[in-house]
């Protein structure tokens, strides 16, 4: 959710998601509750973080704070990291109406936090 909320925001940046321990599939739930909003992430394949230790980047965005805990280092150069939690939604149990109702509070949490890193320390950063 948070790779297809930053695409969204300017798609001059290059954008890529990845997990400490990613799934085999992306989530039914997220991505049902992105098409609510527009975005299309069912095209879209979870991958490890693995396969991106070594490259550079200027930021480096965790969302959950296993991934913070989890987050190994990378040898690539980093320009900042930021940490900004949420919930893991696929952990939510219950009812599949009361899965939804979290995979929508956290796709807004998520939204409107990295619209706030968006334009409060990556849009600044980015040549007109």
């Amino acid at each position: 959710m948070a790779e297809a909320f930053l695409r969204s925001f300017d798609d001059r940046l290059e954008v890529h998601s990845a997990g400490t321990v990613p799934a085999l599939l992306v989530n039914p739930y997220a991505i049902q509750v992105m098409r609510e909003v527009g975005a299309e992430i069912g095209n879209t394949r979870p991958k490890s973080v693995q396969m991106f230790l070594e490259q550079p980047f200027d930021f480096v965005i965790t969302v959950c704070a296993d991934a913070d805990r989890d987050c190994p280092m990378f040898s690539g150069r980093v320009g900042r990291r930021v940490h900004i939690g949420f919930d893991d939604p696929a952990r939510a149990t219950g009812s599949p109406d009361e899965v939804l109702a979290v995979f929508r509070r956290v796709r807004e949490e998520i939204r409107g936090s990295l619209r706030q890193l968006y334009e409060r320390e990556i849009k600044p950063l980015i040549a007109p």
